[in-house]
């Protein structure tokens, strides 16, 4: 719980830095690949090119969910990821050799719908969400290539002795994040101390510290409370920032959201309670 509240609060935060996009992603992930690679001695080690090759659709979901909460809404942006589950079932049968259910047919369509609503159902331009309909897409990139992370990282643990494999991933994808924004990052010619103090967070707390507790988690946690209490994320991302920066999502933008955690929640469920029968 403690992981899914932290991961929340990144559309908010993202939203009170006053850097820029590129300058955001690049430094929240340069600072995140330090930490993690101080406080995970473990993964160190045994860096392989898949290692990097997923890294990088990592990198491609840090830096797109920056560039998409500073254009469109944070509802939309965490919701719009939130499609991942429709990418990562329909690379199964091709990766994992995991075949498509009915239920997954089910999860499918409604995420799909759930995409349609937020994107052509948003609310205009703000103050927050300058440009919804370009951050929209890129949120909805980061769905893509955050369903395809996790399908590497399963096809990874899948393939690797090495119990730290994951966790060198999620440092080889803020590094590269932090390579691939610097060139557009710098120079900084105005930065306040609050922005800095957002930047050490993001990286800190919102990105280092919830990966940490998410970790030790999971070696606990049955794989349906995990589930569970991750659906915190999608749910308090937009409430933070209709805390703090009175931000409306539409009402389609809601409902779109809603499809999307409840088929995500839904699928997982059923999955969990009908296991595929081993021949």
């Amino acid at each position: 719980m403690a992981a899914a509240v932290l991961f929340s609060t990144g559309g908010a935060a993202i939203k009170a830095c006053s850097l820029s996009n590129w300058q955001v992603a690049g430094f929240r992930s340069g600072i995140a690949a330090v930490v993690l690679y101080i406080a995970l001695p473990g993964a160190r080690r045994h860096w392989t090119r898949r290692t990097w090759l997923i890294g990088l659709a990592y990198a491609a979901t840090l830096i797109l969910f920056v560039l998409a909460n500073k254009l469109t809404t944070s509802a939309n942006a965490i919701f719009l990821q939130s499609t991942a589950p429709l990418y990562l079932l329909l690379l199964g049968p091709f990766v994992l050799r995991e075949p498509i259910r009915r239920v997954d047919v089910a999860v499918i369509l409604t995420v799909a719908a759930g995409a349609t609503l937020l994107l052509f159902g948003s609310a205009p331009a703000g103050t927050t969400s300058p440009d919804p309909g370009r951050g929209n897409l890129m949120a909805l990139a980061a769905g893509a290539t955050w369903g395809l992370t996790i399908t590497g990282l399963r096809w990874m643990g899948k393939r690797s002795d090495h119990a730290h494999s994951s966790e060198a991933i999620v440092i080889a994808g803020n590094l590269i994040a932090f390579a691939v924004c610097l060139p557009t990052a710098i120079p900084v010619e105005h930065v306040r101390l609050p922005d800095v103090a957002v930047l050490l967070y993001l990286g800190f707390f919102q990105i280092s510290l919830a990966y940490m507790f998410l970790t030790r988690s999971l070696r606990e946690v049955p794989g349906l409370e995990a589930s569970t209490l991750l659906l915190i994320e999608p749910v308090f991302n937009p409430i933070w920032t209709w805390m703090i920066y009175s931000e409306r999502p539409s009402a389609a933008a809601l409902v779109g959201g809603l499809l999307i955690v409840t088929a995500a929640f839904g699928g997982t469920v059923w999955r969990l309670r009908h296991p595929p029968a081993v021949l």
